[in-house]
């Protein structure tokens, strides 16, 4: 049973003030906007990084459970983990697990036999777990959320090229580290520096005890960086940069 992380979701008050960030900093660009989400009160838009996909939800109406999010947490931030898993089977016995701990599935749908598992973020811990499945599975290929092909023409990969680990916030980081290894079938790790992670396909989870005031959520990513001058430079004219090391978008902390 394999699952790998494919994208992530970050929610904003505004869309295009983000993306325009997203866009300058990190040399990415626009693949798919989906009109689906509109159901849900919100505007999008989808950026490939490497063969995974940032993505980023605004309210455009009111009351949303995104826009009750951004009142949780304050702000502009992490919203959605997404991994695809490799078969139909290891996405219902994820869901069994799940199911096992107590966490809630807060949404399932099904479209294009493309199947959706959202977990409760309230039971997970601060950030939407999603596992979906996609019958191609194509795990650097296909992607239903993406508009499923044709999103390599916006793939740019000159500044960063790709994801490589995420940063989960706790004021309790092992019982959530224990929480999402248990869903996700695998076990826990410790880094060098003592830090919780369970290692994952292609990018791990790492754990991180909650200091900036926001409480539980998704604080955090890590990038392999091409162009690190180019990078700072865009962010230092745009005011997100934290250090040589650290840049700043939409509530996010990116790690270089």
């Amino acid at each position: 049973m394999i699952i790998r992380l494919r994208q992530i979701c970050l929610v904003a008050e505004k869309l295009d003030p983000v993306v325009a960030d997203l866009k300058s900093i990190f040399g990415l660009e626009v693949c798919f906007v989906d009109k689906g989400v509109g159901v849900f009160g919100l505007e999008n838009s989808l950026l490939p990084v490497g063969s995974n996909f940032l993505e980023v939800v605004a309210p455009v109406k009111d009351p949303t459970a995104a826009g009750r999010f951004l009142k949780r947490r304050k702000g502009d931030g992490g919203y959605m983990v997404i991994y695809q898993c490799d078969s139909s089977e290891t996405q219902q016995a994820r869901k069994a697990k799940a199911a096992d701990l107590g966490v809630r599935v807060a949404w399932e749908h099904t479209f294009n036999d493309f199947q959706c598992m959202q977990l409760h973020p309230r039971d997970t811990g601060g950030a939407f777990f999603e596992l979906d499945w996609d019958p191609k599975n194509e795990p650097e290929g296909h992607w239903e959320p993406a508009g499923g092909d044709g999103w390599q023409k916006a793939q740019r990969t000159d500044v960063i090229s790709r994801i490589s680990s995420i940063e989960l916030q706790s004021h309790a980081p092992q019982s959530m580290a224990e929480r999402w290894a248990a869903i996700a079938g695998v076990a826990l790790k410790h880094d060098e520096q003592g830090r919780i992670f369970p290692p994952l396909e292609n990018a791990d989870i790492r754990f991180v005890e909650a200091t900036d005031g926001r409480g539980d959520g998704l604080g955090g990513i890590d990038l392999v960086v091409v162009d690190r001058l180019r990078l700072l430079a865009e962010a230092e004219q745009r005011g997100c940069r934290v250090s040589n090391d650290q840049v700043n978008v939409g509530g996010m902390r990116f790690y270089l």
